[in-house]
């Protein structure tokens, strides 16, 4: 793991060991200095992933003989040496809860230990936390778009970069929100349930009902097996005398596609009905073989569509679908599941949402691995304190100017429960108390002070890390997965709309403040 990092991190190394510099003790954080998709806030994500890497942190032999080809020739063999004996045992972090809300320019993560494997250890925390947050936050948005009873099912992995970006964008969509995946192995090594039934290639490869092997089913309760393929049949006619469409117009390959697979299949029957024409054979058809099944005792779990206007199509799927339940008198039918998929965007949501859709699932891919809308968070990992003296990083940019100075974070709640402004203080001061008349610096305006009083304060990092072990067991992804959903629920709902949010005030005490501009004053 320690060799997962860029080259000018040891060329880094080399010159802080040769210095003397090594060390040292230095604390760094690791932030993002703007909110993500235009939003207010982002999902914390990767950090039992990035404390796994720690944990992991060693230079193996191979890895030290490459070091050697690849950095100049003049590098000092006693340096390799003291590569060979680094490991994370005098390292302590401390973090915002994984799954948390985050707000820009508030450490997510804070790193203290020997200088030398503070900054080795940035390349690795970054590539472990910036994506792991951006997709946690991506499928977030889509969870409040799509609000908490419709169905999300990540379906990115032919979509995603490669096996590793799609294995983690399966495993942080959940903790954004999504309720299950397409990806087998994300579900075998994370625990996330997994869906899938047909796609189009399966209908294309019938075309009649004498292809289907086997062809009888036995009903639920047990007795005599059926025909299936004469049962769908029969009920197909019915169906389309209800529906009043030509029964020559459905496609026969479509309904020996559906009935093989509800006998192979029969309690997890779901129909794709876009092959053809939906309206006029996949409804039909999909229909008719749901009738049979039920007349044997099975119940079918749903219907999909993958292409067309998917929200006029599920209102008129659900009418016929109603149409068919009073009729025939199975009152189930008239809820049977509408799954969607089809390049689903946020756009597409708030489609649905406008025109009072009828759809109960949807599978996302391209959109949500991918954070088409913003291709990477934008973590960065800086020093703030090095052998006991704040450091600064100054720049005309207010935005990349560093905040000095090893620091503690409280969150501010209101009488209502809502956080409304993040505080970092100075490690040695005083934790505010709630109720406490506290006079800060806003981030953006810290020209002018303001006094707030919380009815709530909560300090946000826990330790997790320290002596080469973790402090305390992480929870498990399901816990992360709730925990984020709180954490958003808690927000205000002006901080947590999509569009043009209210900003998130992120401030400082008067006394970092001081430091701030002492600094500065300093290096003029």
């Amino acid at each position: 793991m320690a060799a997962l990092t860029d080259l000018y991190q040891l060329s880094m190394a080399c010159g802080h060991w040769r210095s003397g510099r090594a060390r040292l003790p230095a604390s760094a954080e690791l932030f993002f200095r703007r909110g993500p998709f235009g939003g207010a806030f982002a999902l914390g994500a990767g950090l039992a992933q990035g404390l796994r890497g720690l944990r992991a942190f060693r230079f193996s032999a191979a890895d030290i003989a490459y070091l050697r080809s690849v950095l100049p020739s003049t590098t000092e063999e006693a340096f390799f040496d003291y590569l060979a004996t680094l490991d994370t045992s005098e390292v302590t972090v401390s973090a915002v809860p994984e799954g948390s809300v985050v707000f820009a320019r508030v450490p997510f993560l804070q790193v203290k230990g020997p200088l030398l494997v503070v900054q080795l250890l940035e390349t690795t925390l970054l590539c472990l936390i910036n994506y792991a947050s951006l997709v946690a936050t991506n499928a977030s948005r889509f969870r409040l778009l799509a609000g908490p009873d419709v169905k999300l099912m990540e379906m990115g992995l032919r979509r995603a970069q490669g096996p590793d970006g799609a294995l983690s964008a399966s495993k942080y969509s959940y903790i954004g929100g999504f309720d299950c995946t397409s990806n087998v192995l994300a579900g075998k090594l994370y625990g996330i349930p997994v869906r899938g039934t047909i796609a189009h290639s399966f209908i294309m490869s019938f075309t009649t009902l004498e292809e289907v092997q086997p062809r009888e089913l036995a009903p639920l309760a047990g007795g005599e097996a059926v025909d299936l393929p004469s049962l769908a049949e029969s009920w197909l006619r019915q169906v389309c005398e209800l529906l009043q469409t030509p029964l020559e117009k459905t496609n026969r390959g479509e309904l020996a596609a559906f009935v093989a697979y509800a006998v192979t299949f029969p309690r997890d029957f779901q129909g794709l009905l876009d092959t053809y024409c939906v309206r006029r054979s996949g409804l039909p058809n999909f229909c008719a073989v749901a009738l049979a099944l039920h007349q044997l005792g099975y119940q079918a779990i749903g219907v999909r569509l993958d292409s067309g206007d998917l929200s006029q199509q599920s209102k008129e799927i659900r009418q016929v679908l109603r149409a068919c339940g009073a009729h025939f008198q199975v009152p189930w039918f008239e809820t049977i599941p509408i799954a969607v998929s089809n390049d689903i965007s946020e756009q597409s949501l708030e489609k649905f949402i406008e025109e009072g859709s009828e759809i109960d699932m949807i599978g996302i891919g391209t959109h949500l691995v991918t954070c088409p809308l913003q291709p990477s968070l934008g973590c960065v990992y800086k020093l703030v304190e090095v052998n006991g003296s704040p450091c600064l990083k100054l720049t005309e940019d207010e935005e990349k100017m560093t905040i000095p100075g090893t620091k503690t974070v409280y969150r501010l709640y209101d009488a209502a429960g809502h956080p409304f402004m993040d505080l970092m203080a100075l490690e040695e001061e005083p934790s505010p108390r709630a109720g406490q008349e506290l006079e800060i610096r806003v981030l953006g305006r810290l020209a002018e002070t303001c006094k707030v009083v919380a009815s709530a304060v909560e300090p946000l990092h826990r330790t997790y890390f320290k002596d080469g072990q973790l402090c305390e067991p992480l929870p498990s992804l399901p816990e992360v997965r709730t925990h984020a959903q709180v954490s958003l629920s808690l927000l205000n709902p002006a901080h947590r709309r999509l569009h043009d949010p209210q900003p998130y005030p992120v401030a400082m005490t008067e006394r970092l403040h001081q430091l701030l501009t002492k600094l500065q004053e300093a290096s003029q």
